[in-house]
């Protein structure tokens, strides 16, 4: 058993290769419950940043990294333990006279998927940063901090990723690479910021509503031809779920140098109706409809004082009454139920004096 043992295959006793395989097995049997374990004793250190937070929010947020961030560091622990066999080692190509061979790719992958691993973990620990901060804006009435905390949880996810970006190409192509990356900025910034121009733009975009504040997530608003409700305020663009309940992306640019209507500032709602009576209807007839519906509108508790209604107009086959009126009530249905209770009361009192609406004709065609 041990002559077994001490066997050499590809540089290496079959003892060696039975360690790294136990070592991979055992962590992969058991990563779930350690990488619970470990979440579970990370977020006791961090538990008195939000008493509100649950345990299970913050380990479901970790649990997958964990997982794979415990199997590669468990590969790589195993793997010192072996010598990679100089059989195997053949070279994929030569740079400057430097052989790039199969070791080097498969420590470069192996670096690759660990560095992305760590960076998918610091990436799942700001989206818990910003699920506490949300957790207490949401404890205040001003909605506004929930804006900055998506906004800005984007923002630094995308420097983290950017960050990651630079470190990957560090590995592919040595820190030489990165140096002359950061050193070309300078000339290549005005190339970039041209080549960038629209999202920069919405960039700043994005900045301007944060500051300026024209509204904010659950407004509804009205831009060039949509009318909806703000869903998301992002880095590059603003999404609205329109009346009709399509989604519409917006870039931020385009909302800040539109004009805008916020529909959920207004203090108070404008209804405005034309009544086309009759052209024969007598003067009284149409002055008791007008001593009607004004006799209603002072009586109704939802309509403001200083509405109006009067005989706006005259046209060959009608008399043109208009009636406006100012209600307090913004919310969509209770809306449209008093715009039918007032063009109920109408009807009603049209058909009490006797009046009639003036009847569409149509101007024969000439023969």
């Amino acid at each position: 058993m041990e002559d077994f043992l001490n066997s050499i295959i590809f540089s290496n006793p079959i003892r060696n290769y039975l360690i790294v395989l136990g070592i991979v097995l055992f962590v992969f049997f058991i990563r779930r419950v350690l990488s619970k374990s470990l979440a579970s004793g990370l977020f006791k250190l961090i538990k008195h940043w939000s008493p509100t937070i649950q345990q299970h929010e913050f380990v479901e947020l970790l649990l997958r990294p964990l997982e794979y961030f415990l199997l590669l560091t468990a590969f790589i622990m195993g793997s010192n333990h072996l010598v990679f066999p100089p059989e195997l080692n053949i070279t994929i190509y030569n740079r400057s006279n430097d052989p790039y061979t199969l070791h080097m790719l498969l420590q470069t992958l192996l670096q690759i998927t660990f560095s992305l691993t760590v960076i998918w973990i610091l990436l799942r620990l700001m989206d818990f940063v910003a699920l506490i901060l949300e957790k207490k804006a949401d404890l205040t009435e001003d909605k506004t901090d929930n804006q900055f905390i998506v906004f800005f949880r984007d923002f630094f996810k995308a420097i983290m990723i950017i960050i990651g970006g630079m470190v990957l190409i560090n590995i592919l192509f040595g820190q030489h690479i990165v140096e002359k990356l950061v050193a070309g900025l300078g000339i290549g910034a005005a190339a970039l910021a041209l080549a960038a121009k629209e999202s920069i733009e919405n960039l700043i975009g994005s900045f301007i509503i944060f500051s300026d504040k024209p509204f904010r997530v659950g407004d509804s608003v009205k831009v060039d031809a949509f009318q909806g409700t703000v869903e998301k305020i992002g880095l590059r663009s603003t999404r609205i779920r329109t009346l009709e309940k399509t989604f519409v992306t917006v870039p931020n640019k385009k909302m800040v140098d539109s004009v805008l209507d916020n529909l959920s500032l207004r203090t108070q709602q404008r209804v405005a109706v034309k009544l086309e009576l009759a052209a024969d209807t007598p003067s009284d007839g149409a002055a008791k409809v007008v001593r009607g519906i004004q006799d209603y509108l002072s009586k109704h508790e939802d309509v403001e004082p200083g509405y109006s209604v009067s005989l706006f107009d005259f046209t060959k086959d009608s008399f043109v009454l208009q009636v406006i009126y100012m209600t307090n009530i913004l919310e969509n249905a209770a809306y449209v139920k008093l715009r039918e209770d007032v063009n109920f009361a109408a009807i009603r009192i049209l058909q009490e004096n006797g009046v009639k609406l003036a009847m569409k004709t149509d101007t024969p065609p000439v023969q």
